[in-house]
């Protein structure tokens, strides 16, 4: 009850700012609760400015570090708010004007557990960058290394979790009234907010992305990621290396170094392309204020707070629907979805190919320059909906990081699309990972993998067979228990020649296929 309470007067204030904003979300119970729909309809500026979408990211930004998150999370989720909201979500900036420099020596002294002198010759006390969760200092540490500081924000971890205990009792309610939201999963999403927002408030997980976002590079000459000092890093303090150059949408200041831009474009390509299908690790808010170019024309990224990641499995799935698209091949697009288990079974695959096919034939004949991916994959989304598709977060992630990354890369030339760029490598890709090759080494590991397991089965029959025997469960007569010892040794080598056999045609298979 007190929950109840203190959430019921804390949802006043919110939509008090909301309705002053003309956002509040009348059509959401227009069907299902008319007189509530009417309620908030009284609520609402009606002259309020701009879009619903442009009104909801306004009133965001007044309702604080939150809710401005909470929008950058559902500008992903154009299945629950629409393409056009969630397209004007996408333009929410995340900057608050910054804390004071003394609370942040404070912080960092604390965290560090050394006085500010001796971890850094020269601190400066302006941040350079305040966003909703933390803010960025310049430093030098005493070896003369140039540094840029992020530092928490005083009291955020507790702001965060009272807004998210309101959000999650807002979902819970949100489905009660409103059935046919429970297919989107709304508790879902504020539960997987939360996990980002946790993660984005401890540091050192930010810190361990960008070293294993670096690593995935070592050694590439044309993209990197900051080098990170852990000495000086901990839960609410992350020390990097400073970046010197430019931001990558300063077009003029770039080309007047004498970089190309049209190079530095196939490289973000690949550069995203390999983070996305070699190694199934991206970063996920790659917007032109993360992403800097040096004097000598190397990438660099910055801010690593939202990555994503995706299974070798929903790589290949993404590189079949790909083909599929590019072929005219609807049957191939339609079988992946169902055989990944992204569609239910029970719905029609014949009528989810001809819904897939008026996605891709509008797409035959234009220029591959002309092609968003990104939009492809809003689009297919769009549709799967009506065919009872769960929600595939990674997948929506992965989406929206594609806009991003091709509004990056209309900055540097809005005639030049940026996979068209890359094509070489997505093709190379395709055939090493989907080609007769690959699917019999993938059939190899397969079967490798099951008969690794057997000696694990046999293993657990014995244990079980033992636990039997000594009384964990039905008492046995000696004799059979001597029976069921042989059954087991026959079994046992029974499943061993099986696996090598499989082994064997595998790789018969193997030799076929090259030859």
């Amino acid at each position: 009850m007190l929950r109840a309470l203190r959430n019921l007067a804390r949802m006043v204030a919110i939509g008090r700012i909301l309705g002053r904003h003309g956002a509040l979300p009348v059509d959401l119970f227009r069907d299902s609760a008319p007189f509530l729909s009417f309620l908030l309809s009284l609520g609402n500026r009606d002259k309020a400015p701009g879009r619903p979408g442009q009104r909801l990211a306004a009133a965001l930004q007044v309702l604080g570090p939150s809710f401005i998150k909470l929008g950058q999370v559902l500008s992903i989720r154009a299945d629950l708010v629409g393409e056009e909201v969630a397209n004007d979500l996408a333009e929410l900036r995340d900057r608050l004007p910054a804390f004071p420099g003394t609370d942040a020596r404070a912080i960092i002294e604390a965290e560090l557990e050394r006085p500010i002198s001796e971890l850094y010759a020269r601190f400066d006390d302006n941040a350079v960058a305040a966003a909703s969760i933390a803010q960025v200092h310049y430093a030098e540490t005493p070896d003369g290394r140039l540094v840029a500081v992020k530092v928490l924000r005083p009291g955020i971890e507790a702001a965060f979790q009272q807004d998210i205990d309101l959000l999650l009792w807002l979902a819970d309610w949100a489905v009660r009234v409103q059935p046919k939201l429970k297919r989107l999963k709304p508790v879902a999403v504020v539960e997987t907010f939360a996990r980002t927002v946790a993660l984005e408030m401890d540091l050192r997980m930010e810190a361990a992305a960008a070293s294993e976002l670096g690593g995935n590079f070592t050694g590439d000459a044309t993209f990197g990621v900051p080098s990170i000092d852990w000495d000086r890093t901990a839960k609410r303090v992350m020390t990097q290396e400073r970046i010197i150059g430019f931001s990558i949408d300063k077009v003029e200041e770039i080309r007047a170094a004498g970089l190309q831009t049209d190079q530095l474009l196939a490289h973000a390509a690949d550069a995203f392309f390999n983070q996305v299908f070699r190694d199934g690790f991206f970063h996920a808010d790659m917007h032109p204020g993360n992403m800097f170019v040096t004097p000598q024309g190397r990438l660099v990224a910055v801010d690593f707070g939202i990555m994503g990641r995706i299974d070798r499995q929903t790589r290949l799935y993404l590189a079949d629907m790909l083909i599929g698209f590019l072929n005219r091949d609807y049957d191939l697009v339609a079988k992946v979805h169902f055989d990944a288990g992204f569609v239910p079974a029970t719905q029609d695959q014949e009528l989810f190919k001809q819904a897939v096919r008026s996605i891709g034939e509008p797409l035959h004949g234009r220029p591959l320059s002309d092609i968003s991916v990104g939009r492809l994959l809003a689009q297919l989304f769009a549709v799967t909906e009506k065919f009872q598709m769960e929600t595939q977060p990674q997948l929506l992630l992965l989406q929206k990081s594609m806009l991003t990354a091709e509004g990056m890369g209309r900055v540097l030339n809005p005639h030049v699309n940026m996979w068209d760029l890359s094509r070489p490598l997505i093709e190379r890709w395709m055939i090493e990972n989907r080609g007769p090759e690959a699917r019999v080494a993938d059939l190899i590991g397969n079967v490798t993998g099951i008969a690794r397991r057997l000696p694990g089965l046999i293993r657990d029959l014995e244990r079980t067979a033992n636990m039997l025997a000594e009384g964990g469960g039905l008492r046995l007569h000696p004799e059979s228990v001597l029976a069921l010892a042989a059954v087991r040794e026959r079994e046992g080598r029974r499943w061993r020649r099986l696996g090598w056999a499989a082994l064997a045609l595998a790789a018969a298979g193997l030799v076929a296929a090259v030859a």
